[in-house]
C-alpha cells in the first residue's frame, strides 16, 4: 500500500484543555490522581490550572536505568529474601532453589549455590500435589549470625534448615528439621529472628495444612518453647509480618482474626512479645510460653467516625530512635486504601504495662482485668525449689491473661501518609541530615511495582508529601515488590523482584542541573552549593554556610508537556488529483491530542493526513521476442508475450484490453527419430510383512531399446504401523507341595506364565512374567487337597535345606497399587542360614506374597449438563426476564464424589424497550373491590413528552367467584362468631395442656435418660489436617481451649530437648485440661458426680 503523507494545517485539531482540581483534606495532603472537569476557555499559559496543580514527580525506568545496577540468574525466580552481611560487605540473596552472595558495591556475583531438592523427593511431591510449581525449595528464613548464615526452605513440602559458613555457602555446618521454623507451603507466610546468643525465634505454621500457627524458639542454649496448640485465643489464623530482638523481649508483629470482636469477623493488627529468658512452666504450660502477651496496633484517620486501616503489611525498626514504622491497608475485599503509621517503643511498653482483657467463658464478654505485674521485666524466681528459674508471672495468669486491654497508639493522630486506590506492600526508612534538621525519608513499595519516596514529619505543610515516585517497570507491566533492604551508610536501596535484584542510589543530586531544579525538588539528600555552583549532598558540600535547601512545601511536578499524535483514524474514500487526472483514493488523518501540547510544550511534528490506494488505468508493454520452439522436431509452436504494467491498473482502475500472449507454429517440416522411453510402472507388489515394517516393489520396461536412463525396479517401505499386541497365558501347572511340616501341613503352589508381544505371528511369543498362586493345606482334614497322597512320600524324601536355615519374618505390606477399584499389595521375606547369609534356595515356599486391596469403587464427581435454551420473555415490552436451567447429571455424583458447584438457573433481562406510545408494561390485575371491579395501571416511560392513552384500566369481575363482605348480607341475618369468653377459655386450655406435656417429658427424661459416669469423660479429638475440609463454624469455636500443656504434649520436634529441669523427681504424665461448661449433652458430666467442671485424670 502506497502512503503519501500530507501536512494539512487546516485539519489540525487543537488539544483539549483538561482542568484538574485537588481535593483538600484536613491535617494531611492525600496524594490522588487529578480529576478531570469540563473544558474551559484557554487562559494564558502561566495561569492555566493544569500548569500549577500539585503533583509529585514521577521517574520512569528509562530515566533510572543509567543509575541503577541489576543482578539476575537465568531461570531463577522469587528473589524474596535479602540480608546484609556488613562484616564481609556482601548482600545475601535467597531465591527459589538458589543462594547468592553479591558484592554490595555493584551487586556482582561472588558465589551462588544450588539448593535443588533431591530428585526422589521432587518426584514424590510432583506426583502427590497438583501444583508442581510449589514442589521447589523456596527460601523463607535467611539470617546472618556472626560467622554463620541460617537458611530455611520449604524443600518440596519437607521443610529443612541448614546452617552454612558465612563466607562459603557450599560448606554446611548443621542440618536440622525445618518444621516450626519454616512453612511447608511457600504461600504460607512466616518470619524469624536470631538473637546474639544463638536462639532462633520463628513465627510460622507447624503443619502441612497451615492450621496450627506457632511462635517457636529453638537452637541456642534455651529450651524449645511454643505457643499453645489449637487455641484460637492465643493465635487466630495469624499472618506473621516481622520479628525483632529488643532488650529483654522478642517482639512479633502480625495480623489475625480478632477473637474479642463480637460482631462478625474482622482482622486486627497486633504486636506480641515473649521474654527471652522464659523456660516454660512446671506441670502447667510445660514446653509452652508463660510470658506470651499481645496488644492491638491502631492506625486510623481521625474524625467523628474514624477510618481504620486494620491489616498490617510490613514494618521497619529504627533502634536508634526506638521507632517502628508500619504499613497498614484495608481488607482485600474492600476498597483499596493504605497508610503508614509510626510507633514509639515506649507506647508499646505502656500498653503491655496496662490492664489485660479476658473472657471467663466462651459465652461471656471480654472485660478489663487488672495487671498483676504492671511493670513486668521478665523477672525470675530465685528461691530454691521446683519453680526455681521460672518467670515471676503466675502460671494460672499466663494461661488466661495474654490479651492487653489498651491499644498501642501511633506517634501522630493521623497517619504519616495515606492514599486511596493503592495498596502499599513493603517499607524501609532512611535518616538524612538536612540543613536544619534530621529527616526521616520513607521508601514505600506498591503492589504494582513502584516505589514512593515520602517524608515522615509532623509539619502540616509537608505531612503526606510524595517527593517522587520511581517506576521499576516499563509502562503496561506491573509486578509486586517482594523485598526492600536499605544500606544506610552507602545510601543505597536494594529491591527484590520476581526475576532480578536492583540496586538504586538514594542520593541522585547530579540529575538536578540548575539551582531552581535542585531547590524545587525538595529532596532531603540534596542542596545547592553556591560555591561549587552545583547540586550536592551535605557530605560533598564545600561549606555548610554555602549549602542551601528549601524543604518547606511539597514538590511540584513540571507540567510542561510536548504534543504527540494520537492513533490514525480509519481509512475513508477521497479524491486526489496528481496532475495526470483525478483518482479515487483512500485517506486517513490523526490529531495532536495524545497528549496535546500544554504549558508551553512543543506542537506535534509530522503529517496529519495520509493518502493511499489511488486508482489508475492499466497500459500494455511492447511485445517480447518470439520464444524458442516447443519441439526440436515435428510440428511445435513458439510464443511471445506482453504485460499490462505500463502502468499497472491499481485500486479500481481499468484493466488492459487485448491478448497478453500470442503463439505460432514451428518446425513443421522436421521429422523426429523413433523415441526410446520407459513404460509405465507396474502396480506395487504385496508387502513382505503385514505389520511392523516390510517392503514391496514395482517394475517398468525400456521401450524401443535398452538404453533408458534410470532403474527398472523400485522398492518402497510398507506396513510401518506396529503389530497388535498379543497376549497368551499358559495353563496352570498342577499344585505342588512346598514348605511341608513334619505334621503334614503344607503350602502348595502352582504357576503359569503371561506372555505379550507385538508380533505379526502369534506363534513367535516368548515366555514372560510368571504368576504364582499359593494355598495352605492343613493336616487336620478340614480342607481336601489333590496332593494329599504325595505328602507322605515328600516327608520321606531327604531335605535340601541347610542346617539352621529358615525364613525371616514377613515384611510390612507395601502400599496398594491403586487407591480404589481394586489393586494389590505385596510383602516379602528372606531365607537366611545360621550364619546370617542369604540362601534363597534353602527354604521351601515363596519369598513374595500378594493380596488384593482397596476394592471400593472410585468416587465420581458430578458435572453440569449443557444449559437449556432460553425461555420466552415474561412480557413483550417494558422490561421482563427469561431464564435457562441445567442439571447435575453429566455425570451424576456417585460413590462419595463432589456435587456440582454453581447455579442451576440463570436469569436475564429482556424486552427492556418501552411499549407502544411510551408506556411501560401493565401491572397485574388487582383483587375485586366492593363495587365488583378489578384495576390495573401502567407508567409512562417517556421523559419529555406525554404518553397517549390511559394510565389505568378496569373490568368487571362478576364472572370471578368472590366472598362478599359481611356488610353485604341482610342486616337481619345473625352469624355465629367468637366472643371474648371463647378466647379466654381457649387460652387457658392451651396453657394447661402445654404445662402437663412439659412435665411428662421432664419425668421421662429424668427416669430413662440419665448419663452414666463414663459419659462424663470428654475426648477431644484433633482433626486430620490433610483431609480436613472445613465447615461453617467460626474458627473461634472450632477448638476447645487447651489451657494447660505438660510434658512435651504439644508437638515439639523430636530433635529438641524435652525436659529443661534437672530434677531428680520421678516424672509422671499428668494431663490437665480445662473445659468450659456448656449445655447438657451425652458427653457432659453429671452435677451430682463432680463438684467442679474441671476434672483431673492421672495416667501412669
Amino acid at each position: 500500500m502506497t502512503v503519501l503523507p500530507r501536512a494539512v494545517a487546516s485539519l489540525a485539531v487543537p488539544g483539549l484543555i483538561l482542568c484538574f482540581i485537588t481535593l483538600p483534606f484536613p491535617a494531611i495532603l492525600s496524594q490522588r490522581p487529578p480529576l478531570p472537569t469540563e473544558p474551559s476557555p484557554t487562559p494564558a499559559p502561566h495561569t492555566r490550572p493544569e500548569c500549577t496543580r500539585l503533583e509529585h514527580p514521577v521517574i520512569s525506568i528509562q530515566a533510572l536505568s543509567p543509575l541503577i545496577s541489576s543482578f539476575y540468574h537465568p531461570g531463577v525466580r522469587d528473589y524474596s529474601q535479602l540480608t546484609l552481611d556488613l562484616t564481609r560487605n556482601e548482600l545475601i540473596v535467597g531465591a527459589r532453589n538458589y543462594l547468592f552472595r553479591l558484592n554490595l558495591n555493584n551487586i556482582s556475583l561472588i558465589q551462588y549455590h544450588s539448593i535443588l531438592n533431591m530428585p526422589l523427593l521432587l518426584s514424590y511431591c510432583q506426583v502427590h500435589l497438583p501444583l508442581q510449581l510449589e514442589c521447589q525449595n523456596y527460601i523463607r528464613v535467611l539470617l546472618v549470625n556472626k560467622t554463620e548464615v541460617i537458611t530455611c526452605g520449604t524443600n518440596a513440602f519437607q521443610p529443612l534448615c541448614i546452617t552454612r559458613e558465612a563466607g562459603n555457602m557450599s560448606r554446611v555446618l548443621e542440618r536440622v528439621n525445618g518444621v516450626a521454623r519454616c512453612p511447608y507451603d511457600p504461600r504460607h507466610n512466616s518470619t524469624a529472628v536470631v538473637t546474639e546468643s544463638g536462639e532462633l525465634y520463628a513465627a510460622t505454621v507447624i503443619d502441612f495444612s497451615g492450621r496450627d500457627p506457632v511462635i517457636y524458639r529453638s537452637l541456642g542454649g534455651m529450651p524449645p518453647l511454643r505457643t499453645a496448640q489449637y487455641n484460637s485465643k492465643w493465635l487466630n489464623e495469624p499472618h506473621f509480618i516481622s520479628a525483632y530482638d529488643v532488650g529483654l523481649f522478642t517482639f512479633f508483629f502480625l495480623r489475625e482474626n480478632a477473637v474479642e470482636h463480637d460482631c462478625g469477623k474482622t482482622v486486627y493488627s497486633r504486636v506480641a512479645r515473649v521474654c527471652k529468658n522464659d523456660i516454660g512452666g512446671r506441670f502447667l504450660l510445660e514446653d509452652t510460653w508463660t510470658t506470651f502477651t499481645k496488644a492491638r496496633l491502631n492506625c486510623s484517620r481521625s474524625g467523628e467516625i474514624p477510618f481504620y486501616y486494620n491489616e498490617l503489611q510490613s514494618t521497619f525498626y529504627m533502634p536508634e530512635q526506638d521507632l517502628i514504622y508500619g504499613i497498614f491497608t484495608t481488607n482485600v475485599n474492600s476498597i483499596a486504601a493504605s497508610a503508614v503509621c509510626a510507633y514509639n517503643l515506649s507506647a508499646i511498653t505502656q500498653a503491655f504495662n496496662g490492664p489485660f482483657r479476658s473472657q471467663e467463658n466462651p459465652r461471656s464478654t471480654w472485660l478489663p482485668t487488672p495487671n498483676p505485674i504492671p511493670n513486668f521485666q521478665c523477672g525470675t524466681i530465685e528461691e530454691e525449689g521446683p519453680n526455681e528459674g521460672l518467670t515471676e508471672r503466675s502460671l494460672q495468669d499466663a494461661q488466661r491473661l495474654y490479651l492487653m486491654n489498651d491499644v498501642v497508639q501511633p506517634v501522630s493522630v493521623d497517619p504519616l501518609v495515606w492514599q486511596d486506590d493503592v495498596r502499599f506492600s513493603k517499607l524501609v526508612v532512611d535518616i538524612v541530615q538536612g540543613q536544619d534538621t534530621l529527616h526521616h525519608v520513607m521508601y514505600i513499595g506498591t503492589e504494582y511495582g513502584t516505589i514512593l519516596k515520602a517524608l515522615a514529619t509532623t509539619n502540616k505543610s509537608l505531612q503526606g508529601c510524595y517527593l517522587e515516585e520511581m517506576q521499576l517497570f516499563p509502562p503496561g507491566l506491573r509486578e509486586p515488590i517482594l523485598s526492600l533492604q536499605i544500606l544506610h551508610g552507602d545510601r543505597t536501596l536494594f529491591v527484590g523482584l520476581n526475576d532480578k535484584v536492583l540496586k538504586i542510589p538514594l542520593a541522585r543530586c547530579s540529575s538536578y542541573k540548575t539551582e531552581l531544579m535542585c531547590l524545587d525538588a525538595r529532596d532531603p539528600y540534596c542542596g545547592w552549593d553556591r560555591k561549587q555552583r552545583r547540586c550536592t549532598t551535605i557530605e560533598d558540600s564545600s561549606n555548610m554556610s554555602q549549602w542551601f535547601q528549601n524543604i518547606t512545601a511539597c514538590p511540584l511536578r513540571n507540567q510542561t508537556t510536548d504534543g504527540a499524535y494520537g492513533p490514525w483514524a480509519p481509512w475513508q474514500p477521497c479524491s486526489h488529483d496528481d496532475g495526470e487526472g483525478t483518482s479515487t483514493c483512500l485517506c486517513r488523518s490523526r490529531a495532536c491530542d495524545s497528549p496535546p501540547p500544554r504549558c508551553g510544550g512543543k506542537n506535534c511534528e509530522g503529517p496529519t493526513i495520509e493518502v493511499s490506494n489511488c486508482s489508475r488505468n492499466g497500459g500494455w508493454t511492447p511485445w517480447s521476442s518470439w520464444g524458442q520452439c516447443s519441439t526440436s522436431c515435428e510440428i511445435g509452436f513458439e510464443v511471445r508475450q506482453r504485460s499490462c504494467n505500463n502502468p499497472s491498473p491499481r485500486h479500481g482502475g481499468r484493466v488492459c484490453v487485448g491478448q497478453s500472449r500470442e503463439q505460432r507454429f514451428c518446425n513443421e517440416k522436421v521429422s523426429c527419430p523413433q523415441p526410446i522411453f520407459w513404460s509405465s510402472w507396474s502396480p506395487w507388489s504385496k508387502c513382505s510383512s503385514e505389520c511392523g515394517g516390510g517392503v514391496h516393489s514395482r517394475s517398468r520396461n525400456c521401450e524401443n531399446g535398452n538404453s533408458c536412463p534410470g532403474c527398472a525396479l523400485e522398492y518402497q517401505a510398507c506396513n510401518l504401523e506396529s503389530c497388535p499386541e498379543v497376549r497368551r497365558n499358559t495353563p496352570w501347572t498342577p499344585w505342588v507341595p512346598v514348605n511341608i511340616t513334619q505334621g503334614g501341613a503344607r503350602q502348595e503352589q502352582r504357576v503359569r506364565y503371561i506372555c505379550r508381544a507385538q508380533l505379526a505371528d502369534p506363534h513367535e511369543l516368548q515366555l514372560g512374567k510368571r504368576k504364582v498362586e499359593t494355598r495352605f493345606c492343613p493336616n487336620d482334614g478340614t480342607v481336601t487337597c489333590e496332593t494329599d497322597s504325595l505328602v507322605e512320600e515328600l516327608l520321606k524324601m531327604p531335605g535340601v535345606r541347610l542346617t539352621g536355615s529358615g525364613w525371616s519374618s514377613w515384611e510390612m505390606w507395601s502400599a496398594c497399587t491403586q487407591d480404589c477399584a481394586k489393586g494389590y499389595r505385596t510383602r516379602k521375606r528372606t531365607c537366611t542360614s545360621a550364619e546370617g547369609k542369604s540362601v534363597p534356595t534353602a527354604c521351601r515356599g515363596s519369598p513374595v506374597e500378594y493380596q488384593d486391596c482397596n476394592p471400593q469403587p472410585c468416587p465420581v464427581n458430578g458435572a453440569w449438563s449443557c444449559w437449556s435454551s432460553w425461555s420466552q420473555c415474561s412480557v413483550p415490552c417494558g422490561g421482563g426476564h427469561y431464564q435457562r436451567t441445567r442439571t447435575c447429571t453429566n455425570p451424576v455424583p456417585a460413590d462419595g464424589g463432589d456435587i456440582c458447584i454453581g447455579l442451576h438457573t440463570e436469569e436475564a433481562l429482556c424486552n427492556t424497550h418501552t411499549c407502544d406510545g411510551g408506556w411501560m408494561a401493565w401491572s397485574l390485575w388487582s383483587e375485586c373491590d366492593d363495587s365488583g371491579l378489578q384495576l390495573r395501571s401502567r407508567v409512562c416511560g417517556a421523559q419529555f413528552t406525554p404518553c397517549v392513552g390511559n394510565s389505568s384500566q378496569q373490568r368487571d369481575c362478576n364472572e370471578i367467584p368472590a366472598i362478599l363482605p359481611a356488610s353485604s348480607y341482610e342486616k337481619d341475618q345473625q352469624c355465629g362468631g367468637f366472643t371474648l369468653l371463647h378466647l379466654i377459655a381457649t387460652g387457658l386450655s392451651c396453657f394447661l395442656g402445654a404445662g402437663l406435656l412439659s412435665f411428662l417429658v421432664y419425668v421421662y427424661y429424668q427416669r430413662f435418660h440419665k448419663p452414666s459416669q463414663e459419659s462424663a469423660v470428654i475426648h477431644p479429638t484433633t482433626p486430620n489436617h490433610l483431609n480436613y475440609k472445613g465447615n461453617t463454624t467460626p474458627k473461634n469455636e472450632k477448638y476447645t481451649p487447651m489451657e494447660f500443656k505438660t510434658l512435651n504434649k504439644n508437638n515439639l520436634l523430636p530433635d529438641e530437648r524435652t525436659n529443661y529441669f534437672p530434677s531428680p523427681l520421678q516424672q509422671t504424665n499428668v494431663y490437665t485440661t480445662t473445659y468450659y461448661p456448656t449445655a447438657l449433652s451425652k458427653y457432659d458430666y453429671r452435677p451430682d458426680s463432680s463438684p467442679s467442671p474441671c476434672r483431673t485424670y492421672n495416667h501412669s
